[in-house]
């Protein structure tokens, strides 16, 4: 043990500059994200593939995390999904990046100033007593 660590008492929190850094991998944030999505846009449409993320995380400072006394890195996320249709597109796009901001934030504690909602298809769902088949 060092002399500063023997100095100290067990109540005495460890500076931050001793602590170490926090690296949380692109991809375990992409499957955080996914996740939240398919939360938002649940249940998804018979037929629909589950919805994926793409991530670019940056760390605060100089790699340095932060940890409890603030975010460890800023994650700027792509999702593309799936939706039913007939839909309001806009609000379930809205509740998509409404639920990936709080989800990231409150897993891993990231800033998330961008969440851009790439719908690749919409599936429409016929009403009950609706013809099932192709529409013009």
């Amino acid at each position: 043990m060092s002399a500063t660590a023997a100095d100290r008492t067990a109540a005495e929190p460890t500076p931050v500059a001793e602590r170490g850094a926090t690296r949380i991998a692109d991809k375990v944030v992409a499957k955080i994200a996914a996740q939240a999505a398919r939360e938002a846009i649940a249940p998804l449409p018979p037929g629909a593939a589950r919805p994926h993320a793409t991530v670019s995380v940056r760390p605060h400072g100089s790699g340095a995390a932060r940890g409890e006394d603030g975010p460890v890195g800023t994650a700027r996320v792509r999702v593309s999904l799936e939706l039913a249709y007939p839909a309001d597109i806009g609000a379930r796009c809205a509740a998509v990046r409404r639920r990936v901001t709080e989800r990231v934030n409150s897993l891993v504690n990231m800033t998330v100033p961008e969440v851009v909602v790439q719908v690749e298809r919409l599936h429409h769902v016929a009403a009950p007593g609706e013809a099932h088949g192709r529409t013009s």
